[in-house]
């Protein structure tokens, strides 16, 4: 889980198209978190007063990071050069920043009080794996639900990898496409459901929207070898069987989504790399791991104390931006840095 009198600089075009990325992730990431602290609270607990605004579809922002990831975990795939290397990089940049989200969430919500939504504390050790739902063990934040989404799609590439198979990616998502649409006929016409696990392990519900993500970085990355008209075939089945399994809502959703990553790779929403949305960008991840829990326990007190919704919501939002931001430089960055430095500097020794 990124003022208009600003000057910008001078980006080469694949950075900059990186940075587009990176800042949609962050837009992504605070669709989230609105979502959350307006409506989603509304549903659970209550204000004394109606807000101003609410942000009622900002749940569809996973949709969009499944979509980015998709993007961004093929193209660090194509560029790595040993399997450790994709493996110390993602372990780098998922896990040190989460297991101090699982502690600051655990300890922040205790103290503040969250009904209904408190954890002890051998679940918030076993939240630690990431595939913890996978063993029934309850999320100390609700929103870690995707973070195991995320992981096994990352294992399932990284399985493509190790087997030579990133080069007929096609094949592999028109299969699990496939599947998709077989578990929904066989439970629709048929009234038989297949295998619950497999369908979990594969993530058959979220695959199209990964893979529209590496279509999308297909299209762009070889464009100059005109190598778009499979990426655009694949990606189309992919709404396709959106629009089949989901909702014709969803598949447009996706398809507009996917013109936004889209213009994004090919470095055309030049307003993303103003600096505002590059930070958000840049905390993106620690501002979707702490908002959520964090969050409502501080609106709770806030409402308890009297104060007025919208400064409710406002202040809940000022302190998962500033906590976020205080991980991402405290915890994110220098964690992975060290992690990344460590791991180089033994390939070298070890030549």
């Amino acid at each position: 889980m990124t003022s208009g009198a600003v000057a910008q600089p001078v980006v080469p075009k694949r950075q900059s198209r990186l940075v587009e990325i990176d800042a949609l992730r962050g837009v992504a990431a605070m669709a989230v978190v609105l979502f959350h602290l307006t409506t989603r609270y509304m549903e659970l607990f209550s204000f004394k007063g109606l807000p101003s605004f609410s942000f009622p579809h900002g749940h569809y922002g996973v949709n969009l990071f499944f979509i980015i990831s998709g993007f961004v975990i093929f193209m660090t795939l194509e560029k790595t050069a040993r399997p450790m290397d994709f493996v110390v990089s993602r372990f780098s940049r998922l896990f040190p920043v989460y297991w101090v989200a699982i502690f600051v969430t655990f300890a922040a919500t205790h103290a503040l009080g969250l009904p209904g939504k408190l954890v002890g504390f051998g679940s918030a050790v076993g939240n630690m794996l990431m595939f913890h739902g996978l063993f029934r063990v309850p999320h100390v934040d609700g929103v870690y639900w995707t973070l195991e989404v995320e992981l096994l799609f990352y294992c399932g590439m990284f399985f493509l990898f190790r087997i030579g198979m990133l080069g007929r990616i096609h094949e592999a998502l028109l299969a699990l496409l496939a599947l998709r649409l077989l578990y929904f006929v066989m439970a629709r016409a048929f009234g038989i459901d297949l295998p619950w696990i497999l369908f979990r392990l594969s993530i058959l519900a979220y695959i199209p929207w990964f893979a529209i993500g590496i279509c999308i970085y297909l299209a762009t990355s070889h464009k100059a070898q005109g190598d778009w008209k499979a990426p655009a075939r694949t990606a189309a089945l992919a709404i396709f069987t959106l629009l089949i399994v989901e909702s014709i809502g969803l598949a447009v959703l996706a398809l507009a989504m996917a013109v936004a990553v889209f213009f994004a790779a090919s470095g055309r929403l030049t307003w993303f790399r103003n600096p505002v949305f590059v930070w958000l960008g840049a905390i993106s991840y620690p501002l979707y791991l702490i908002h959520e829990n964090i969050g409502w326990a501080i609106q709770l007190r806030l409402v308890e104390l009297g104060v007025a919704t919208d400064i409710v919501i406002l202040l809940a939002l000022a302190a998962a931006l500033g906590l976020a931001t205080l991980l991402h430089r405290t915890v994110e960055k220098p964690a992975m840095a060290w992690i990344r430095t460590r791991y180089r500097t033994r390939l070298a020794l070890a030549r």
